[in-house]
């Protein structure tokens, strides 16, 4: 069905009759037009009051802007009293949603429960939540599970409203059981009798807690901060919000393609989540521009909720992903961009400059794949690089992690940038990288790019 809406010549004028007026247009410039009526002989044209249901004037601005300021006071509140114009902090929309973000989130993987005490924990978010930041990411395979134990306690701790909290997590890696891992809707719902069950072991244990040793009441006691507790953690997205302590989490993701599960289910499972109060939005890592298009392609099929965003990593040696496939989809599907690892695991701060320092992540077992990749050929060029990139950074009057950092808030199409940190000064060095972003000229991206001399090509720049 379409709607006709009659234009003013459309409209026929009354006969002349008597003394009855006329009502006519009056042209005043191309696509312009003022009602008038003509009165009796001997005067002249009576403008009628201004139209403002058709027509294109706009409300004055600056009046708008003092009746708003007028409003706000009456109610005590104050456009300037605010957390962005409080702290400096940049916020931006995560896709096309309205969920507004802090371009700066603090990330929990290998820090939380593993390279950190959970006292520096609670010092990087209290840092992070007072200079402006609201987005805490984490995932139930981080530390197996400490990280969202972690996260959670602090969030309790520090009392800090649910509200002003951006908390997502990710879903994949559950447990050694094959139903404890991958998309499946068992694995992205359940949880809650795993939990249920542990819960009912350790006050089963409690209670016997008199007749046994001194060491076991106190491992009975941190219980529920052990690694040997968290390899019992229940899977899927319930067991997560059990571990976290919260009743929802603003974004789920899926931490990775699952092969083995057909995308209608995944879609599927991912919006029973959201209509249950589980999880405000979902979200991608990790995936590629087609799974994410399957994705989108099934929930308007079925009517469902699309994905909103991916998560993917971007720094100054990984572009072609988030600078050519994502923006694509952005202005086709509205997914965004929200990435990880802006300092490359560390190699872009320069501490491996002069060999593997022992407090660093690449010294770490688990990264060795890290260690192997900073003394190979191609890390070794990366390392001559970084020293022409110090220069940059010299100029601008920031160090180079913070020209990392502000190089990539410098794209549009990211939504944020997840740092992750080890200390407080280096989370408070990569939050200056705000100051550097106004400085990040199209002239400065020219010389990084020649330094680096990797930029990624669109199709339309390759056509051309």
């Amino acid at each position: 069905m379409y709607l006709y809406k009659a234009t003013c010549p459309d409209i026929p004028n009354p006969k002349q009759k008597g003394t009855r007026c006329q009502v006519g247009v009056q042209a005043q410039g191309p696509g312009q037009g003022r009602l008038v009526s003509h009165a009796p002989t001997g005067t002249g044209p009576r403008p009628y009051a201004p139209l403002m249901l058709w027509t294109t004037n706009k409300p004055n601005s600056v009046a708008q802007l003092k009746q708003l300021e007028e409003f706000l006071n009456f109610h005590s509140l104050s456009l300037q009293d605010t957390v962005k114009s409080q702290t400096g902090m940049v916020y931006r929309n995560l896709g096309k949603s309205g969920l507004r973000v802090s371009c700066l989130g603090l990330g929990t993987w290998v820090t939380f429960g593993g390279q950190i005490t959970d006292e520096v924990a609670e010092q990087l978010m209290t840092i992070a939540y007072e200079s402006g930041v609201n987005l805490f990411d984490t995932a139930e395979v981080y530390a197996g599970g400490r990280a969202e134990i972690i996260l959670g306690n602090i969030i309790k701790k520090k009392c800090w409203r649910r509200s002003s909290l951006v908390i997502t997590t990710k879903l994949y890696w559950g447990g050694k059981a094959e139903t404890e891992r991958g998309l499946s809707r068992k694995h992205i719902i359940e949880g809650i009798h795993t939990h249920t069950h542990m819960q009912r072991t350790k006050q089963q244990l409690q209670t016997f807690r008199f007749s046994l040793p001194q060491f076991v009441i106190v491992s009975i006691q941190s219980l529920s901060t052990t690694s040997t507790f968290a390899s019992l953690r229940p899977p899927g997205l319930k067991g997560s919000l059990q571990r976290m302590q919260l009743e929802y989490v603003d974004v789920v993701f899926a931490n990775r393609p699952d092969s083995n599960t057909p995308m209608e289910e995944i879609v599927r499972a991912m919006t029973y989540v959201i209509n249950q109060g589980m999880a405000m939005y979902w979200g991608t890592s990790r995936w590629t521009a087609m799974e994410i298009m399957e994705a989108y392609s099934v929930a308007r099929q079925f009517n469902l909720i699309p994905p909103v965003c991916e998560q993917a990593e971007y720094h100054l040696f990984q572009r072609e992903k988030v600078e050519v496939q994502l923006p694509e989809l952005y202005h086709k599907i509205g997914v965004g961009a929200m990435t990880w690892s802006p300092l490359a695991c560390g190699i872009i701060t320069g501490k491996y400059d002069n060999g593997i320092p022992e407090s660093s992540r690449a010294s770490m077992k688990s990264y060795q794949w890290l260690k192997e990749k900073i003394v190979s050929e191609d890390g070794r060029k990366q390392q001559a690089k970084l020293k022409e990139l110090n220069h940059i950074a010299e100029k601008l009057g920031c160090t180079l992690p913070q020209l990392a950092v502000a190089w990539c808030l410098r794209n549009e199409g990211v939504s944020s940038v997840l740092l992750g940190t080890s200390n407080p000064e280096q989370l408070t060095e990569n939050l200056g990288a705000i100051q550097v972003l106004p400085k990040m000229t199209s002239h400065v991206v020219s010389d990084i790019d020649h330094i680096l001399g990797n930029r990624p090509y669109s199709k339309k720049e390759y056509r051309s």
